[in-house]
């Protein structure tokens, strides 16, 4: 019997409108996220355009995985993730970027605060913020090295004026300027969701957030998926398609046991 696709509670639609996150742990088995793990540390190892490196040299961000991975190509159509943001939004989906984030032990450079949303708007022509990012833990997260850092509720206050620093980091982005983020921490604090590899987390187009560098002996791989309301399709790209996607019909999700398959099959080649 095929399962029952995945739905948020009331509770948890209620905390992700007011706060603009909602973590989800333990989402994906152990099994699932090994393979993912294994075939993201591949995919680093790459010569492609897709993938960016710190200044160091060292792997910063592989977009566009789904396109030529197939592990990532179930993930992005997985009904786990797929599920509760149309139940959110109320309509299909497609994928507006797909990227693996991958914060190396001692040299993943810091992510400056900043909105999504502002750069989804300024550079793609994405008309409303009715696109959502969703993360899944690749490695444990932890206090210690550099998670992910939210500020509750600053989603409220819509798109924020940035500036576009291409200096900082080895990838150009749109950021707040220190009163602006000091103002929305006064207002929200600052929480750094943690867990074990496979948890979820979810969070609105236009909530500010950042991360430290990671200066420990510990990665953090993070999958980001930006799911994007098929009738808010971006109007003016100026960005490669592999990072700001062109197709806009909708996903179809696959079986929810596709991924655990594909591990399973994966692991008999191997043997």
């Amino acid at each position: 019997m095929e399962a029952l696709p995945m739905r948020l509670t009331d509770a948890q639609v209620r905390q992700f409108h007011t706060e603009g996150w909602l973590f989800l742990p333990d989402l994906f088995s152990p099994e699932e996220v090994a393979v993912l793990r294994e075939e993201a540390e591949a995919i680093y190892r790459e010569d492609r355009p897709e993938i960016w490196r710190e200044k160091s040299g060292a792997p910063r961000t592989a977009f566009a995985a789904h396109t030529y991975n197939e592990a990532f190509r179930i993930l992005a159509a997985h009904p786990r993730m797929i599920g509760p943001i149309e139940q959110v939004f109320g309509e299909r989906l497609y994928m507006h970027q797909f990227k693996i984030n991958a914060k190396a032990a001692f040299t993943g450079d810091v992510w400056q605060w900043h909105q999504d949303y502002g750069t989804w708007a300024r550079d793609d022509g994405m008309p409303e913020p009715r696109a959502m990012n969703i993360s899944v833990f690749l490695d444990e997260v932890m206090p210690i090295n550099g998670p992910l850092m939210l500020i509750p509720r600053s989603h409220r206050h819509g798109v924020l004026e940035a500036g576009h620093d291409t200096e900082t980091t080895s990838y150009p982005l749109w950021t707040l300027d220190e009163a602006t983020v000091t103002r929305l921490v006064e207002e929200g604090g600052i929480v750094a969701p943690t867990g074990r590899p496979g948890g979820m987390l979810m969070f609105h187009g236009n909530l500010v957030h950042g991360s430290a560098p990671n200066i420990t002996p510990y990665p953090r791989k993070i999958v980001y998926l930006t799911l994007n309301a098929v009738s808010n399709r971006i109007r003016r790209p100026t960005r490669p398609e592999w990072i700001a996607h062109r197709d806009f019909a909708p996903i179809e999700p696959v079986a929810d046991d596709a991924l655990l398959r594909y591990a399973r099959s994966r692991r008999q080649e191997a043997e």
